[in-house]
């Protein structure tokens, strides 16, 4: 009696495997769901970098005499970076179906570097507050942004470029093992600094509601930064390894790109931009610095 129970449960978990297969790969195949699939994604994307735009306005109309700060500037970004994936997910049938291929890397690509740099403006923002409070140089914290920054468009721009002279599947991995790779640097970067200010914040002795506001604030958005980041990583590796079916670059994974891109890009975005809401006093402060 106990192996014909086995027997029933086994048949039953395979039958139930089978059906979520080919729901997922009805869906997957089908022209239908990837439009909706996709054109959720643009609206999803194109909303988010609406409220980014109006968050931006609303600040430079409070203080336009204090020229670009840093969250301007992070505002703004957020809106080129969610304002570009709408478009891309807006014309993805033309996207996906690009050739030489790398143009589709490129598109796809490209507002993961600049996600990236937005949002490891951040970690520059909150390592300045920590040098400052600590009474150590923040002079080289800007050069080392810029130069992380810059290496790393200057290595996938390398990678793009030898991509469309020569379509490589080598060199195709090494780029996706690139992109894991700085996703874990911001990754870590955020668990660093923001897991410093999150402490020197708690530690600090005054009991205010302004201090409790800006350490659930440092809290939240490292914990968010930190799981997308990870996220990003984990998603990338499995794609590089298992292109045939963990591939983001195609259109008959649209499943696949939903959960991604709501994990790693839509979702973060959407509560950072929230917990980040507050204006900035209209006076300056030791906390809202100007970019020079």
């Amino acid at each position: 009696m106990v192996r014909v129970g086995q027997l029933r449960l086994s048949s039953n978990a395979t039958d139930l495997g089978l059906l979520v297969s080919d729901w997922w790969d009805e869906i997957n195949e089908s022209t239908k769901w990837q439009d909706e699939i996709f054109f959720f994604l643009c609206a999803a994307f194109a909303l988010v970098a609406s409220v980014a735009l109006i968050q931006l306005i609303r600040i430079q109309l409070r203080v336009p005499e204090y020229g670009w700060t840093t969250q301007k500037v992070f505002h703004l970004m957020n809106f080129i970076v969610n304002g570009v994936r709408a478009v891309v997910f807006g014309f993805h049938r033309q996207v996906f179906v690009m050739h030489p291929k790398v143009l589709t890397f490129i598109l796809l690509d490209l507002p993961g570097l600049l996600f990236f740099s937005t949002y490891t403006l951040l970690v520059l923002f909150w390592a300045e507050i920590f040098h400052q409070a600590r009474s150590l140089p923040t002079d080289k914290l800007r050069t080392v942004y810029l130069s992380v920054n810059g290496g790393m468009y200057f290595i996938q721009a390398c990678i793009w470029i030898y991509l469309w002279i020569n379509d490589n599947s080598i060199v195709e991995f090494i780029g996706k093992i690139f992109i894991a790779v700085i996703s874990i640097i911001a990754a870590l970067s955020f668990l660093v600094y923001g897991g410093r200010l999150f402490c020197m914040l708690k530690r600090f002795p005054v009991e205010s509601k302004g201090r409790r506001k800006k350490l659930h604030e440092v809290g939240f958005v490292t914990a968010i930064c930190f799981t997308c980041f990870l996220i990003r990583c984990a998603v990338v590796l499995l794609s590089a390894f298992d292109e045939k079916d963990a591939s983001l670059d195609v259109l008959d994974h649209p499943i696949l790109n939903l959960i991604y891109y709501m994990l790693v890009e839509i979702l973060p975005s959407a509560l950072v931009l929230y917990i980040l809401r507050k204006l900035p006093p209209k006076r300056i402060s030791a906390q809202y610095h100007a970019i020079r």
